[in-house]
């Protein structure tokens, strides 16, 4: 048996939350913090680095970036299987994502702060969010972000392309809703705008979570942490399951370089591993008696509820041609990547005030195309384990169009926004037409239907699959992430949204892992430590 490792935290993946949580712990130098990752950090790889590689990350899911893995076919769409993976290596999925800025609304929030409390008002997350950001672009509301953070935000481009004012003013005819200028303004969530906000630095490159809250005024490369921060940060190692003395969670085993090892915590254990989460929760024991039984792996603790209530946005495209002349990014800011977009409520009126629907322009060559996010899907998944071996992937079913009224809010969000945008962008301009769907598909149900199944595509957007509610209300963990039935674990990360945000997940993450890691270093601080974090996050 090797030395006893003992660390006051461990902290398992880099992602938006547990970045966020290995920086803040490890702030106050009295506090040693273990971070496992499963990747490497490929912070300086070119694919990684460089914004213009992100569309073509999210479709190729190299091997050296991404776990691999499927999910189990979907019913709800002709039976086909969608990518189950995000990103194995420093960074987590904010690593290879698309980049898109997107806080959740304060409808959202106000969900969360009924059911969680205060906690979670939306004033007080439009506050941590400004704390976490630098943002780099227009605003009407200059209130609206933060300057100072550690999250390089930049609105790009700053000189809009023809081919993104012309989709721009198309929305703007078709929807009745004006021009914005920063739909992360509270005052202004809805419309169409000519810019995105995107994880970027100034020069346009990727910035991670990584980049962002492990840089090297942190740790070191080799993860050793600087300046007399007792942080580490173990590359190459692979999670297995939690160890607990009774129903204490003390420690986590591990796979490093073909070596199981384990580490322990004087604390708290800390699960940041997204997607990944629930399955660690069920091979330690957490989750429903009859699955672990049947797997033969000892009780922690019962609840149904570990796995379930997975959501996802849907992703659906329509493409139109475009006039030849026009670019659709600046040739001097390739790194803008979207041309144009939308946040739009439910092209019905059911709330014509909330967020329903999310339009991304995306041109290439002749081509553009408007990638269609339904926000408020009513369809649940599931996660469940095969086996109690960690290494084999779990059974993913991410219930795309179970509930049949999202099928019903896609084909209304062709039917009225996309039919209505069409007519308006032919009008600007004759060379922009709708090829697919054709025109005529949208006049028939049936046929409308069967393009969208056939043309359904997969977003990374899961949440929810360990929900932060009371456990009678189908939860996980409690409202500051401690899972329960247990004592000393926490999970921060995506997977425990209570509600579904209106958006992009990276910020919420964010948001979550900023959240937690205050609570738990609200009390306990030394007086120094305390005094370096209120010049750095100002006073909670």
């Amino acid at each position: 048996m090797e030395k006893k490792m003992t660390f006051d935290y461990i902290v398992v993946g880099t992602g938006p939350a547990g970045a966020v949580l290995a920086k803040i712990l490890s702030d106050d130098k009295k506090t040693s913090v273990l971070v496992l990752e499963a990747g490497s950090n490929r912070d300086k790889d070119v694919p990684i680095r460089d914004s213009t590689f992100a569309p073509e990350l999210e479709e190729s899911f190299f091997p050296q970036y991404f776990w691999q893995g499927e999910g189990i076919p979907q019913e709800g769409v002709d039976d086909r299987s969608f990518e189950w993976t995000t990103g194995r290596l420093a960074g987590g999925g904010s690593s290879i994502n698309g980049e898109q800025y997107v806080r959740p609304t304060a409808a959202v929030m106000e969900q969360w702060e009924r059911l969680l409390g205060e906690l979670w008002a939306p004033k007080r997350a439009l506050k941590r969010f400004k704390r976490l950001e630098r943002y780099d672009g227009d605003t009407n509301n200059v209130d609206a972000h933060g300057y100072r953070g550690r999250i390089d935000i930049r609105q790009a481009p700053a000189d809009p392309t023809a081919m993104a004012e012309k989709l721009t003013a198309a929305m703007e005819r078709a929807t009745g809703f004006p021009r914005i200028i920063d739909y992360n303004d509270p005052d202004t969530p809805l419309g169409p705008f000519t810019r995105w906000q995107l994880f970027q630095k100034p020069n346009g490159q990727r910035e991670s979570s990584s980049t962002a809250f492990l840089s090297s005024d942190v740790v070191t490369p080799a993860g050793r942490g600087v300046r007399g921060r007792k942080l580490t940060i173990r590359y190459k190692t692979t999670a297995l399951r939690i160890l607990f003395t009774r129903k204490r969670a003390i420690g986590v085993e591990y796979l490093q370089e073909g070596k199981c090892v384990r580490a322990y915590s004087r604390k708290k254990v800390i699960i940041s591993a997204g997607i990944n989460s629930a399955q660690l929760l069920l091979l330690s024991g957490i989750g429903p008696a009859a699955e672990l039984k049947e797997a033969s792996i000892p009780l922690i603790f019962n609840n149904p509820n570990v796995g379930l209530r997975l959501r996802n946005h849907t992703l659906n495209f329509a493409v139109f041609s475009t006039n030849h002349n026009d670019r659709a990014l600046p040739a001097s800011d390739p790194d803008a990547l979207y041309t144009g977009g939308a946040f739009l409520p439910d092209p019905t009126g059911a709330d014509p005030h909330g967020r329903a629907v999310q339009l991304i322009g995306i041109g290439s060559g002749d081509m553009l195309r408007i990638a269609i996010l339904y926000l408020r899907p009513k369809s649940r998944g599931s996660i469940t384990i095969q086996n109690k071996d960690p290494l084999t992937i779990v059974l993913a079913d991410e219930g795309f169009l179970a509930n049949p009224d999202d099928m019903e809010s896609v084909k209304n969000i062709y039917k009225i926004y996309i039919r209505s945008i069409a007519s308006e962008l032919s009008r600007i301009d004759p060379s922009y037409q709708l090829m697919s769907p054709d025109p005529a598909t949208l006049d028939n149900d049936e046929r409308l239907e069967a393009f969208i199944r056939d043309d359904f595509d997969h977003n990374h957007h899961q949440q929810g699959s360990l929900r932060m509610a009371p456990l009678r209300k189908g939860g996980v963990v409690d409202r500051t992430g401690s899972v329960h039935g247990v004592k000393d674990l926490i999970v921060a990360d995506a997977s425990i949204i209570p509600f579904t945000v209106d958006g992009n997940t990276s910020a919420s993450a964010y948001l979550i892992g900023y959240t937690i890691a205050r609570q738990l270093t609200r009390k306990g601080l030394g007086r120094k430590a305390r005094l370096s974090q209120e010049m750095e996050w100002g006073e909670e």
